[in-house]
């Protein structure tokens, strides 16, 4: 039993014996711990500024993951031309400045849904650069072996700092109430307290970043930025492994991908749950989501769960829509979590083993753009839907979400890849359909 447990720890983690991506995955998982505070204490803002609507907290995700709608083909381009180094730096300490705004103008007391709104697209434009970056990073510390095993942990240190996150998010605001707050548990102060300790975290990962040994990369030669996204996108369209795979994520980011609205709607309106309750249901989700990770981690083939994760996804969203309350909403949503990180590890490790390093950041762009670039059109969809002012209400309209995921993948679901075909090498040409 020892021997078996000691094989799966060092199967599951073998990514993690490279020193460099080993110094590097600790520290986002830390870094991000205070991302997810700052995430959760920004949808309950949203909900307590604007008396708990579904618009207010759609229009905020629009604001956040417009740039990568709008900013993803350029962002690929700049990423495969400028050092990674210089363009992570950048990011992360815009991403340090905003949660600074949103702590400074929340502990003050003149926070507003605009200026939320304003530092939400800030903090968009810059995760429309950063994501692609890191994740084109993998491939610099690990060697490709290690590449599915490496994008699973990172999907697990995600999800870890989820968990913990949203997990203390209530705990943080509660001793928020006593440091901030003057005792008063309705005073929005109590909020400003994930806000100061995200900004914190982030020293770490600066820092990290800055000593980090990046290892040299094919430059982009003199085509021009124009011409590298068209062969980027050339690239997407004549390669059917990544092709299909970026079609089912879009489809599903546009219909049950959108837990950031669904979660906080159904704890704070459906089941009329207040902050600590609201933490312990998206902790499920992302205990699953972690489980899901580590279920990856420890299978050498990333494509053998692509289709498995996305029944999973859509089964446990029909479930959610039926749940009565939190207590049996907290195991659903970890099977929704569960469910939706099998197919989106799959589906990252397939675009990562397929794609040349001198296309790297371009198409990981695209990913990013039909993954979080699909948030703004789908928190439209889903805060509509899922509305009590709507036409279905949250129940019906959850479940008209899951049967457009289904239709989605039932039509992809011939055309998705069952072997991972060869990547290609700069300047032999681009696969046929």
């Amino acid at each position: 039993m020892l021997a078996r447990a000691s094989a799966w720890r060092t199967r599951t983690f073998r990514a993690l014996r490279h020193v460099h991506y080993r110094r590097y995955w600790f520290s986002q998982l830390l870094s991000l711990v205070g991302s997810w505070m700052q995430s959760t204490a920004q949808q309950y803002l949203v909900l307590e500024l604007s008396g708990g609507s579904s618009a207010a907290l759609g229009s905020v995700t629009v604001a956040q993951f417009l740039p990568s709608l709008l900013l993803s083909l350029f962002a690929g381009a700049v990423i495969d031309r400028v050092p990674r180094r210089r363009v992570l730096l950048a990011t992360q300490v815009t991403l340090m400045l905003t949660a600074a705004g949103l702590a400074v103008t929340t502990h003050l007391g003149v926070v507003t849904l605009p200026l939320v709104m304003a530092l939400a697209f800030v903090s968009g434009t810059a995760n429309a650069f950063d994501m692609p970056a890191r994740q084109s990073m993998v491939v610099d510390f690990v060697p490709r072996g290690d590449v599915p095993n490496a994008v699973a942990l990172n999907s697990l240190s995600f999800n870890v700092s989820r968990t913990l996150g949203q997990a203390v998010f209530g705990l943080v605001a509660a001793l928020g109430v006593s440091l901030l707050a003057g005792g008063n548990p309705d005073n929005l102060a109590r909020l400003a307290l994930p806000f100061y300790l995200n900004v914190a975290s982030f020293f770490v990962v600066l820092f990290v970043i800055a000593t980090l040994p990046f290892p040299p990369r094919e430059g982009a030669g003199r085509s021009t930025v124009l011409e590298d996204i068209r062969e980027g996108l050339s690239y997407v369209r004549h390669t059917p492994a990544v092709r299909n795979v970026m079609l089912l994520v879009g489809a599903l980011s546009l219909t049950v991908i959108n837990f950031n609205i669904i979660i906080p709607y159904f704890a704070r309106v459906v089941f009329g749950a207040r902050e600590a309750t609201f933490g312990i249901l998206s902790a499920a989700f992302g205990l699953g989501a972690m489980a899901g990770a580590l279920w990856q981690a420890s299978k050498p083939n990333p494509l053998r769960n692509l289709r498995v994760g996305g029944v999973l996804l859509i089964a446990s969203t029909v479930a959610l829509a039926w749940t009565p309350g939190p207590v049996l909403g907290t195991p659903v949503l970890a099977a929704c979590g569960f469910g939706m990180l099998s197919l989106l590890v799959s589906a990252n490790s397939t675009v990562q083993l397929v794609v040349p390093d001198h296309l790297r950041g371009r198409v990981m762009s695209l990913y990013s753009f039909v993954l979080v670039g699909m948030g703004p059109p789908g928190a439209l969809i889903a805060s509509t839907l899922i509305s009590k002012q709507g036409p279905l209400g949250p129940r019906w309209g959850l479940l008209a979400l899951a049967a457009l995921g289904s239709l989605s993948l039932l039509a992809l679901w011939t055309r998705l890849p069952r072997e991972l075909p060869k990547p290609v090498a700069r300047g032999q040409g681009l696969p046929a359909d």
